[in-house]
């Protein structure tokens, strides 16, 4: 999901805390102010940090002064057969091409594995805002092709294409069969998308807050903070990458469920909303001597049911005899593409 859904979703859990609730009324919104803070940490530390620290074993730099499409397949079919040969896993960074303060050099990487090839395409220049520059579409015409020593699995349809700002990093496992299985960002949802970092800083934050408060602040803040950072995995596991759910007992990443990508549109839409009527309900039944009473199932369906119900309806009419196709990237390549976007 994209970072405000979990931001929100971070918040919502934390208002059902009744500690939550009671400090909020008492003028002090921290633990409102944790939960937001957690359901965003896990892709905070892996886009603003932990990328910038991983370390790889090959890097493809191409020269921006003379770009080559045919360095970049010799390099990566270079560490394919790295990889097949020592049987070790081989990070490979593909960088971007700079060409100028606004400009970028398209690339796109894709694997034949009928060819046994790895093939480069140059595309079109682009602005920092990824918009093509006109003219430069067909630049590079030629696809650069280079052989490779093994087949390579892509579990999920990440696209490898390199424009903006910082290039992608892959990883190659070898397989038992002599296969290779690409792993697209694997510095992304490694350690710190786990329920036990969650604990772990719970438990931290709330040694913090038990010398400065007391026992009742140490473990408020710990099940705040486990909590709220936990939501963010679980509602990670609804998509195709997954995560390293009990790091360091598990080294791998759990597969998602494939319900729904990082990016999609209404599922991020959803959990804003159910978020605020969760946040709006657990104030509201915090809140003495109301003169107004609902419940929750009210709440519900004058809030969400209703309201969607209509907005199907509206949908089916508008679209009627039509077909709707939505192109959807992978929950990886769609959280790389919005951290560019976001420079």
């Amino acid at each position: 999901m994209k970072g405000f859904s979990h931001f929100m979703s971070g918040v919502a859990v934390a208002s059902f805390g009744p500690w939550a609730i009671e400090a909020a009324r008492n003028g002090n919104p921290l633990f409102f102010i944790l939960g937001g803070a957690c359901g965003i940490l896990p892709d905070t530390i892996d886009f603003k940090f932990y990328r910038f620290f991983y370390k790889h074993d090959v890097y493809v730099e191409p020269d921006p002064q003379a770009p080559d499409p045919q360095y970049v397949a010799d390099e990566v079919a270079r560490t394919i057969a790295l990889a097949v040969d020592e049987k070790r896993y081989i990070r490979l960074k593909l960088s971007s091409i700079r060409l100028g303060a606004d400009f970028w050099q398209q690339y796109a990487v894709t694997f034949d594995n009928d060819k046994l090839e790895v093939a480069v395409k140059f595309g079109p220049v682009v602005n920092t805002g990824q918009v093509p520059v006109e003219g430069t579409e067909n630049r590079y015409p030629t696809v650069a092709r280079a052989k490779i020593k093994a087949k390579v699995i892509q579990t999920y349809d990440a696209a490898l294409k390199v424009d903006i700002f910082d290039g992608p990093t892959i990883g190659f496992n070898p397989l038992p069969n002599g296969d290779l299985d690409l792993e697209f960002l694997p510095w992304h949802r490694e350690w710190s998308h786990s329920l036990t970092v969650g604990a772990i800083l719970g438990v931290l934050v709330g040694a913090v807050a038990w010398l400065a408060s007391g026992w009742a602040m140490a473990w408020q803040c710990f099940v705040t903070i486990a909590a709220c950072y936990g939501v963010h995995v679980v509602e990670d596991q609804l998509g195709h990458m997954g995560s390293n759910i009990f790091y360091p007992i598990t080294k791998l990443r759990t597969p998602g469920l494939h319900w729904m990508h990082s990016g999609d549109g209404l599922p991020n839409f959803l959990t804003v909303w159910i978020s605020c009527l969760l946040i709006f309900w657990n104030l509201y039944r915090g809140q003495p001597n109301m003169t107004y009473h609902f419940t929750f199932l009210h709440l519900m369906m004058v809030g969400l049911v209703v309201p969607g119900l209509a907005f199907g309806a509206l949908r089916w009419l508008l679209n009627r005899g039509q077909r709707v196709e939505v192109a959807a990237g992978d929950d990886a390549d769609d959280e790389w593409n919005e951290s560019k976007a976001a420079g």
